[in-house]
C-alpha cells in the first residue's frame, strides 16, 4: 500500500511539474484564500492576548467589579460605552468602594467613573478624549506608570488633572504639558501629571489611557450634581493567592450593600478578558468567513484544472485501467494531485498570511500577530478539506471512464 501511494505521489508530482504555468496559477488562488484567512486569525488571536499578558503582568491579583449582570454583561457594551465615554446609570456606589477597601489581604481598591464631553485647549478640541474620574489608588492598581510630574492625590487641587502621552500631543501640541490648562464642562483644569505612552488602548479596564484625561473623584461628581456614577471597581489583592478569597468576599459585601440585587458582576482572570476576547473572536469569525469565498474561488480553480486534466489525459486512463488499475487507484491518482496542490497552497498561505499579519501590525497596530497551533491546523485542515472537495468529483469521473472509450481517444 504505502510503494502503490509513493508511486501516485510521483505521477502526480511528474504531472504536476508538466504544467508548471497552469500548476502555479492553481496554487496561487488556495494560498491567497488561506493567507486571507490568516491574517484575520493570527491578529484576532494577538489582540485577545493583550488582557491576558496585562492580567499576568499585574500578578494575577486582579478583580474588577462592573454595573450589570453578567447575563448583561456583553462585551460589545463594554467597550462601546467605555470608548464614547457615556455617562451611564450605574449601580456601584462610594459607599460599595469603601467596603470593598476593608477586605482582608485588599491592597488597593480604585472607582472609575467615566464623564461624557468634550475636553479642549486654547489651541485644539480632540474627538476622542475620554475623562475618567477616580482616586490617587488607581495608579496602585493599574500600574498607570508616570513620564512627568505626579498622579492625582489627597493634597492636590481639585481642578488638576493627569492626561494622557497622546491626548497631551492633541491639545497642546507637546507632550511637556505640565502647568497648561484644559476646559470641560465650564471647568478649567491644570496639568500635574503625563502618563508615559502606554500604546494598548484594549485593556481590562477598556480606557485608552493614552487619551484620557484623569481627574478626581470629587471634580467628576460636581459634573453630575454631586453624585458618584461608578462604572467599574478595579480591586487589587495582596498576591494571586488571596485573590479568590477577595472575590467572594467581596460579592458577600455587594450582595448586602444591594440588598441581594444582582446589578452588578465580579469578574477576576480569565472571566475578566473574555468580554474583549469574545469580541475579537466575534469579529475575527466573521472576517474569516468572507475571506473563505477567495479560498472557495481557489478550489473552484482546483476542479476546473482537474477536470481539464482529466479530458486531457483519457488515453492514458484507458491504457492504466488496462494494464490492471482498478477504479480506486484511478481516485487515488488523481485525487492526490489535487491534495498536492491544495497542500502547496496552504503551506505558501501560512506564510504570506504571517508576513502580511506582520506588515499590518507594525504599520497600524500596537501589537503583533500570535503563533498558535490552532492557527496552523486551521491552515493544514482547511487546505487538506479543500483539496478533498474539490478534487474528488474529477477523481471519480476519471475512475468512471470505460477503458474501451478511453484508448479510442488520441488527445
Amino acid at each position: 500500500m504505502r510503494l502503490l501511494l509513493t508511486n501516485h505521489l510521483r505521477n502526480a508530482l511528474d504531472s504536476l511539474r508538466s504544467n508548471r504555468l497552469r500548476t502555479g496559477l492553481t496554487v496561487l488562488g488556495v494560498t491567497i484564500g488561506i493567507a486571507s484567512i490568516i491574517v484575520v486569525l493570527s491578529l484576532g488571536a494577538g489582540a485577545t492576548r493583550l488582557i491576558t499578558n496585562q492580567l499576568v503582568q499585574a500578578g494575577g491579583a486582579i478583580a474588577v467589579v462592573r454595573t450589570g449582570s453578567a447575563a448583561h454583561d456583553t462585551q460589545i457594551n463594554n467597550l462601546t460605552a467605555t470608548i464614547a465615554g457615556s455617562q451611564a446609570t450605574s449601580s456601584l456606589t462610594e459607599q460599595d468602594v469603601d467596603s470593598l477597601g476593608s477586605i482582608k489581604n485588599v491592597s488597593a481598591v480604585a472607582p472609575l467613573m467615566l464623564i461624557g464631553g468634550t475636553v479642549s485647549s486654547d489651541h485644539a478640541t480632540p474627538d476622542n478624549a475620554i475623562i475618567v474620574a477616580t482616586t490617587p489608588a488607581l495608579t496602585d492598581v493599574a500600574s498607570l506608570p508616570i513620564d512627568q510630574g505626579q498622579f492625582i492625590d489627597s493634597v492636590t487641587n481639585q481642578d488638576t488633572a493627569v492626561v494622557g502621552q497622546q491626548l497631551a500631543i492633541d491639545l497642546f501640541g507637546t507632550d511637556q504639558a505640565i502647568g497648561r490648562n484644559f476646559h470641560t464642562h465650564g471647568v478649567t483644569f491644570t496639568v500635574i501629571g503625563i502618563l508615559d505612552a502606554l500604546d494598548s488602548p484594549v485593556n481590562y479596564n477598556n480606557v485608552d489611557f493614552d487619551h484620557a484625561a484623569i481627574i478626581s473623584l470629587e471634580s467628576g461628581k460636581a459634573f453630575n450634581q454631586g453624585v458618584a456614577s461608578i462604572q467599574q471597581i478595579d480591586i487589587r489583592a495582596k498576591n494571586d493567592h488571596d485573590l479568590a478569597a477577595v472575590v467572594k468576599q467581596a460579592d458577600k459585601i455587594l450582595a448586602t450593600n444591594h440588598k441581594n440585587e444582582k446589578d452588578y458582576t465580579v469578574l477576576s482572570g480569565n472571566d475578566l478578558a473574555r468580554p474583549a476576547n469574545e469580541l475579537f473572536y466575534t469579529v475575527a469569525a466573521t472576517l474569516a468567513i468572507v475571506a473563505a469565498i477567495s479560498l472557495l474561488v481557489g478550489g473552484i480553480g482546483i476542479m476546473n484544472i482537474m477536470l481539464v486534466g482529466v479530458s486531457e489525459r483519457t488515453r492514458e486512463i484507458g491504457i492504466r485501467k488496462s494494464l490492471g488499475a482498478s477504479n480506486a487507484h484511478i481516485t487515488w491518482q488523481f485525487l492526490i494531485e489535487s491534495l498536492v496542490m491544495s497542500l502547496a497552497g496552504g503551506f505558501f498561505g501560512y506564510i504570506l498570511g504571517y508576513l502580511v499579519a506582520f506588515a499590518i501590525a507594525r504599520t497600524f497596530l500596537t501589537f503583533d500577530p500570535a503563533f498558535t497551533w490552532l492557527i496552523a491546523g486551521c491552515s493544514f485542515g482547511v487546505s487538506l478539506l479543500v483539496g478533498l472537495v474539490f478534487g474528488l468529483y474529477p477523481a471519480l469521473r476519471a475512475a468512471r471512464k470505460d477503458p474501451i472509450e478511453a484508448l479510442r481517444q488520441y488527445h
